[in-house]
């Protein structure tokens, strides 16, 4: 039987945290605000209740389509903050009318016509991952009725090109789905956001996600070669190449474009040999300050890190990496091609130039081609394709801690519990860093306080350019029932006006969204949002593709 999403919360029904988890993790948050959350039930799917459909298609279009209840409500938003409160509470008053699963371009062609001809606003799903509001439409205005478009049925690879190290993907592969397809060539996508197990290249693109490597491939758009949309004004597609100077890149009008233009149904993407050698290490700070000059250091070594993660000291003790009130810089390297010491040594030379020690020896593997079992094993013979598809998981996974694929799922068992907890991520150039962070520390914390009471800010990179690193601040606080969203929104609103007032982004790898929208505009030249409404109007004339994500939604 296959796995079962939830319908309100991250991902997997069965990896939500159960009840002696719950309470431990109640126990410890009782010392950290001096009250202990209550404990409630996860809800019941059998509770669930949708408005009943507002349209009807046709039967060529009802034969990918369903009114499911269950499909409705996972369909209905994606999961921020407020979209976990709101399906913990059981409402899905906006859920879609209708969820498609096209398995090839003629049905998704054929459901944008009618779309269009009957003014249904559409929205691409991915893997139902958003945090900013992605994929959540509001049925009114113009607008009749509201249809989900989930590509997961159209997840293959089609074409690899070895040479090249080139893979043509379809836009509905999820990570693990891409992971077992491009093992049979033993080559990776090497892409790994949080939401890997979920979400979908498709997605990937449109939102110019971020994956786990902290420098050169840091984000989906460094992995694209060449994408093609399918808009209602019929296909956009670009040629794999390497390099071009011919104008204006396309791609980067998809990239990022959130479903406004057109709907991603192919890319082209670099793909890599799976890494052989690995290294890692672990190097304290007793300031974080020195951490982050240490980290500055080494995205401007040339060293290419993969890995270069900076804790604070409650960000270390949040994930119980230390407790011990230091800051932790994760430093890791992998290869395909040669050993790492060399670079790991120069690393680690850096990093305690600058104050920083290193408690323990680094940590060196290095893995056969063909390893059926534990690293340093071999196989007599090449192994099958389920063997690698098997083996890339188990590399994956001891490569890089599972509790960053975890983490979400706590944030699901913490609303369970009533306590207002969310994540918010930026970018600065080095020079603005030090003030950046006072500013929007303070600022959170002081919101925090005033909205609930008492609670947490702690602060981590997740990734480091030579120009300035992405900033990732988590806070936690005590809810009050039937009042987190408005605690949650003063926190998150006071922190981004504190970012942008500090020369910060208002997201580095979430998105805009409907969420991040209004700050946006903020952020960007009112000149290149008309630009990208012209865009919308040539490509999507009638404004029915997720109309106000990312652009206004005209009615």
């Amino acid at each position: 039987m296959p796995r079962q999403r939830s319908f309100w919360a991250w991902g997997y029904e069965d990896k939500l945290p159960g009840e002696d988890a719950r309470r431990a993790l109640a126990a410890r948050l009782g010392g950290l605000f001096g009250t202990t959350p209550e404990l409630r039930p996860y809800p019941s799917a059998d509770a669930i209740t949708v408005p009943g459909a507002r349209f009807t298609p046709p039967v060529e279009l009802r034969s990918f389509g369903t009114t499911d209840v269950r499909v409705r409500a996972l369909h209905t938003r994606g999961r921020s903050y407020p979209d976990l409160v709101r399906g913990f509470a059981g409402d899905f008053a906006t859920a879609p009318d209708w969820v498609f699963y096209p398995t090839d371009e003629d049905q998704l062609l054929a459901l944008i016509r009618f779309c269009e001809t009957e003014a249904i606003a559409l929205v691409p799903f991915g893997g139902g991952t958003s945090v900013v509001g992605g994929v959540e439409h509001v049925t009114r205005g113009r607008f009749r009725g509201t249809a989900s478009v989930d590509l997961t049925k159209m997840d293959k690879v089609l074409e690899i090109d070895v040479t090249s190290r080139l893979a043509r993907i379809q836009g509905g592969a999820s990570g693990p789905r891409i992971a077992e397809q491009l093992a049979t060539a033993e080559l990776s996508l090497r892409h790994y956001p949080q939401s890997y197990e979920l979400s979908t290249l498709g997605g990937w693109i449109a939102t110019r996600a971020g994956g786990h490597f902290a420098t050169l491939y840091t984000r989906i758009d460094d992995l694209v070669a060449a994408v093609r949309m399918l808009s209602p004004a019929g296909v956009l597609e670009t040629r794999k190449l390497p390099s071009s100077g011919a104008g204006p890149a396309p791609e980067r009008l998809v990239l990022g474009s959130e479903g406004a233009f057109g709907i991603i149904t192919e890319a082209w993407v670099r793909v890599q040999p799976r890494p052989r050698w690995r290294a890692s290490a672990s190097v304290r700070f007793a300031r974080f300050e020195a951490g982050a000059e240490a980290a500055r250091a080494l995205s401007q070594s040339g060293l290419q890190p993969s890995n270069c993660r900076l804790l604070d000291a409650g960000e270390a003790m949040l994930h119980r990496v230390s407790s011990r009130g230091d800051a932790i810089l994760l430093l890791a390297f992998e290869s395909a091609d040669h050993p790492l010491e060399p670079w790991m040594e120069r690393a680690l030379s850096i990093a305690t130039d600058l104050g920083g020690s290193c408690d323990d020896e680094p940590t060196y593997t290095t893995e056969v081609v063909y390893s059926m079992g534990p690293p340093g094993t071999t196989s007599a013979r090449p192994p099958s394709r389920a063997e690698l598809a098997v083996n890339q998981d188990v590399q994956d996974a001891s490569m890089w801690k599972r509790s960053f694929l975890d983490a979400p799922y706590l944030q699901s068992a913490l609303v369970s519990m009533g306590v207002v907890c969310d994540t918010f991520e930026t970018a600065c150039t080095w020079d603005r860093f030090p003030a950046l962070h006072e500013a929007v520390t303070r600022a959170a914390q002081a919101a925090l306080v005033a909205a609930c009471g008492a609670g947490v800010v702690t602060c981590r990179f997740t990734h480091v350019y030579p120009d300035g690193p992405a900033v990732y601040f988590t806070f936690l606080g005590p809810g009050r029932a039937g009042e987190e969203i408005a605690q949650w929104t003063a926190v998150k609103k006071a922190a981004t006006e504190a970012v942008l007032a500090s020369g910060g982004t208002v997201t580095h790898h979430h998105a805009v969204g409907r969420i991040h929208r209004p700050f946006w505009t903020k952020e960007r030249s009112p000149l290149f949002e008309q630009v990208l409404v012209a865009a919308k109007a040539q490509l999507d004339p009638r404004g029915v593709l997720n109309p106000g994500c990312l652009l206004p939604s005209g009615g």
